[in-house]
């Protein structure tokens, strides 16, 4: 697998589930086990500090623990008001709501039924192989830091369905996901197979009973096979199809079969088997490919951006083409910090501004843009640089095209993306200057709209009808979810991947 890290890259690593304060929002940037995460910056310390300060102070107020606090709907306000402090007043939140837990909890119930739909969902099947991650836990074991871990094989259960089940539908207000994957070279290194994924979801279905979850099935042009691969997994009736252009994205230096979207001779005959099939959205990864990434794989990066984009739209004026990360190029090794410079020398943030201005470009209205790693590694690590993008989307193509997705559970539960979107808002002076129309309320037309309307619309989901399903007291998940709020839910806060900095060792002891 050598697209990965090193083993001596990983052992200057540490896991992030050890880092010493389980925050409500990151406060530095989590990686695979594929690049090297940026060190924490002095910003990202500065809402540490301040949020630290808070829990200590209004935490203290109600008898709670950092952690305790953490875990309130209060934490999550003053991780908010931290960022405003630190960055600029981007997010809708108050030290009032922060010190006052009956406030919080208000807002918090108040929006726990807004319908959302995560469409851009993980976890890995149970035999892979992909454990990179989990050799800081058994170095630990061997280090006799942790008689329990001494020769105690480690496993990668956190991102594993149980964990998934719970983290999206237990710790999160998400109501749908989409079940996704990514291909390889190597077939053991798929995420999950096509197979798998159908079978997550008619599990997921069939124990909630009600239209909990939908099914990617995985597309890789060029690969021996490919095409009979595909129709016998769209005789499974997913819900949509997805394709890596890089090819193989987890292992890059295997990668042989790079694609485009406008191959009219190989790409487009996965286009008219999913015509065929009734499948009308096509999925594509673009971006999470910065300047370390692409000195690594310069035979790759054509195939990261998304110039391919317009004309297969163009051509295909019958299918959805919903391009995932937005084309955002700064994450997965990047820092945030590399794309709020570049907004504010250019105007532009690369690729999303391409991605954004195809619709004018070529006169079409079937390009959707799926926020994914766009909005995780920016939100938090540089929140004036995701109002910005989400400017540039809404400006572009119109929000309605703009579409919610959260690419966990590597990032954990989904709450702290949804509270930040819920929460954010373009400032004035950048409306101005660009031309960016406002987000609004947390509730109001446009978020309700990212969150769950437009991709209701793509994937013929009638909300209205599946309220009545899916709603408080419906559904067994919404049962299951109502006692577990009751019981007390402790959402972990946790991250899965790797650090640079300290962690907290005493979680071993």
């Amino acid at each position: 697998m050598s697209g990965f890290l090193t083993e001596d890259e990983i052992a200057a690593l540490n896991p992030s589930e050890l880092l010493p304060h389980s925050t409500p929002i990151p406060t530095q940037i989590v990686s695979s086990d594929e690049f090297t995460p940026p060190p924490q910056s002095e910003k990202q310390k500065e809402v540490e500090a301040r949020l630290l300060a808070m829990a200590d102070e209004f935490g203290a107020r109600q008898g709670q623990s950092r952690r305790q606090f953490f875990q309130s709907a209060a934490g999550m306000a003053a991780a908010f008001v931290a960022l405003n402090e630190t960055f600029s007043a981007v997010f809708d939140a108050s030290r009032a709501e922060a010190s006052t837990p009956a406030m919080a909890d208000e807002r918090a119930k108040g929006l726990k039924d807004q319908f959302i739909m995560d469409m851009h969902t993980h976890f890995l099947r149970d035999d892979t192989r992909l454990t990179n991650f989990v050799r800081a836990r058994e170095a630990v074991g061997k280090a006799g830091w942790n008689p329990q871990l001494v020769d105690k094989p480690q496993t990668l259960e956190d991102l594993k369905f149980n964990n998934f089940f719970k983290e999206i539908y237990l710790d999160s207000d998400t109501k749908v996901a989409l079940i996704s994957s990514s291909p390889s070279e190597e077939p053991q290194d798929w995420f999950l197979t096509n197979e798998q994924m159908i079978e997550a979801r008619d599990k997921i279905n069939k124990d909630a009973g009600s239209r909990r979850m939908f099914a990617h099935a995985i597309f890789t042009p060029g690969q021996d096979g490919w095409l009979e691969h595909l129709e016998g997994s769209l005789a499974r009736k997913p819900e949509s199809i997805k394709g890596y252009t890089v090819g193989d994205n987890t292992n890059k230096d295997l990668a042989r079969h790079p694609w485009r979207m406008d191959d009219e001779k190989v790409t487009y005959k996965a286009y008219e088997l999913a015509v065929k099939h009734g499948i009308k959205n096509i999925c594509v990864h673009k971006g999470l490919f910065p300047e370390s990434t692409a000195k690594r794989f310069p035979h790759l990066l054509e195939y990261a951006k998304v110039g391919d984009v317009g004309k297969a739209a163009k051509d295909w004026p019958q299918l959805n083409f919903v391009i995932y990360h937005a084309g955002y190029r700064w994450a997965a090794g990047g820092r945030a910090g590399d794309g709020w410079n570049e907004f504010e020398q250019t105007g532009r943030v690369s690729w999303v501004s391409d991605l954004a201005e195809i619709p004018e470009k070529y006169g079409v209205t079937n390009v959707y843009a799926d926020v994914g790693q766009l909005f995780a590694q920016s939100v938090v690590a540089e929140p004036r640089l995701a109002a910005a993008m989400m400017g540039i989307m809404g400006r572009g193509m119109g929000y309605e095209r703009v579409v919610w997705g959260t690419d966990a559970v590597w990032t954990g539960s989904p709450q702290w993306q949804i509270e930040a979107l819920r929460r954010l808002e373009i400032s004035e002076d950048m409306q101005k200057k660009y031309g960016f129309k406002p987000l609004g309320a947390a509730d109001g037309p446009i978020k309700n709209m990212i969150f769950a309307g437009t991709n209701a619309k793509l994937y013929d989901f009638d909300i209205p009808s599946q309220r009545g399903d899916i709603g408080p007291n419906r559904d067994r998940f919404a049962l299951m979810k109502e006692e577990y709020e009751k019981s007390g839910p402790a959402r972990s806060n946790l991250r899965y991947g790797y650090v640079t900095g300290p962690v907290d060792w005493s979680a071993f002891a």
